[in-house]
């Protein structure tokens, strides 16, 4: 049976730590891992556009010592006008020993997931991004030390890098206030419900939701694929600021998964500032990619 790696409530807290605990390793002894993937090769399929992601596992599983072919889907005929995805990812399996997408089609994902030819790695969809949740676990752990006594508050929109939040807060039971506008709450009341416990908090108001909290996380308002491009005046006041960051602790850290919108999800005040740990957090996506490619292709 492969280990895929698709969403983060799929996993365990025991699992999700020696998910952790390897990327540490990796961090601080990675030419200990430089000959881990020797004669492996890692195939990526970009339906959507990445930088991060893209290069973190280029670069990540090269720096393993195995090999990358990026594939364009339309090109060897993902897109299920050729021939059926079951067939592409049996030929597939022939060659590579892991294939990640990135893609909109996360139920694609599950079917290829449930066939249990090569692993599969999420590197996101439209209902989650679990890759960037876990980097941001390890710069939350590295920056904040003490996971199980902090407060962290999201302010922003319900997508997809929120669910793997909520996937994960829900293992770990730390403090999180989820701050969105009271319209996006009406929209999404059937899915927010699923992720309900008593350190779980969900607010309307950017002020009273950052306030005592040590990691203030947002995202852009309008995600790649969002098909409601009015939902932007929804946001008033929502964007983080030099007065939603002084109404946190005063050792806040402020991330961002990036792209960002400047002056619209955050002023270039708050990205640019001191508190700012959106590089540190950009850079971890490397090695929590090494990480997830040891887990799912280790026997």
């Amino acid at each position: 049976m492969n280990k895929n790696f698709i969403d983060i409530n799929n996993f365990n807290k025991k699992q999700i730590d020696e998910i952790i605990s390897i990327a540490k390793k990796i961090k601080k002894n990675p030419n200990k891992f430089s000959t881990i993937f020797k004669n492996k090769t890692l195939g990526l399929i970009f339906e959507k556009q990445s930088l991060r992601t893209r290069l973190s596992f280029n670069v990540g599983m090269q720096k393993l010592g195995g090999n990358v072919v990026e594939l364009n889907s339309k090109d060897i005929g993902f897109d299920n006008k050729r021939e059926a995805p079951k067939d592409v990812l049996n030929v597939l399996a022939q060659f590579i020993d892991c294939l990640m997408i990135r893609n909109n089609n996360h139920k694609q994902l599950l079917d290829l997931a449930k066939l249990n030819v090569i692993p599969i790695i999420n590197g996101l969809s439209e209902y989650s991004h679990p890759c960037q949740i876990l980097g941001d676990f390890l710069t939350i752990q590295e920056k904040l030390n003490d996971i199980k006594n902090i407060q962290l508050t999201w302010i922003g929109d319900f997508n997809n890098v929120l669910i793997s939040l909520l996937h994960l807060q829900n293992i770990y039971l730390f403090k999180l206030n989820v701050v969105i506008p009271e319209k996006i709450i009406k929209l999404n009341q059937k899915e927010l419900k699923k992720y309900n416990n008593k350190k779980l908090k969900l607010l309307s108001d950017p002020i009273i939701g950052s306030k005592k909290s040590k990691c203030i996380m947002t995202d852009v308002w309008i995600s790649m694929g969002d098909k409601n491009k009015n939902k932007v005046k929804y946001f008033k006041n929502f964007t983080v600021d030099k007065k939603i960051i002084n109404s946190a602790s005063k050792d806040v850290i402020f991330m961002h998964c990036l792209p960002a919108k400047r002056g619209q999800e955050v002023t270039s005040e708050v990205l640019d500032g001191k508190k700012s740990v959106v590089l540190h957090q950009a850079k971890n996506r490397m090695f929590i990619q090494q990480a997830i490619l040891i887990y799912v292709l280790k026997k």
